[in-house]
């Protein structure tokens, strides 16, 4: 092979090469990302930060309560976002209608480490719950007041 064809052999295997290669990292197209449903969200944030603080209450760990305050009301802020709206229902005026007034009153409860007043607010929050699934048609979904705890490995006391 004369030396002009093997620098065009050479030229083109190069440009074979770095085609091959772009190709290769070129991302193909996956599929599109992941979006928790509704139902995901509620049973991934909302529900665990409704069990979280009935145990905190129950306990009279009023720190850990308003924490946990904080994030359930956090998580319906996030999901309203994701979903601003579901079927017919504005997401976020069903939290903001049905679930905002009992969400005040714990934080009134837990800053005043009133117990009774906790538990009768809690019990608010979760019949708003079952309130706004029944105003999403969601009636098979009844929350209730958790009889035991699904976090065991979590101690729910008031540390000194």
């Amino acid at each position: 092979m004369t030396t002009p064809l093997r620098a065009l052999a050479l030229i083109a295997g190069v440009m074979l090469a770095a085609t091959v290669s772009a190709v290769a990292q070129t991302p193909a197209e996956g599929p599109p990302p992941y979006r928790p449903s509704l139902a995901d969200l509620m049973s991934t944030t909302v529900q665990p930060r409704h069990v979280k603080l009935a145990f905190a209450g129950r306990e009279k760990n009023w720190v850990f309560a308003a924490y946990e305050l904080k994030q359930l009301s956090d998580a319906f802020d996030r999901l309203s976002l994701q979903w601003p709206q579901w079927r017919q229902q504005r997401i976020v005026e069903l939290v903001e209608t049905i679930v905002r007034d009992p969400l005040f009153e714990l934080d009134i409860a837990i800053k005043n480490k009133d117990e009774a007043k906790f538990a009768e607010y809690y019990g608010h929050l979760t019949d708003a719950c079952n309130a706004c699934h029944q105003a999403a048609l969601q009636t098979p979904v009844v929350i209730q007041d958790p009889k035991e705890s699904m976090f065991p490995d979590q101690d729910f006391r008031p540390k000194p």
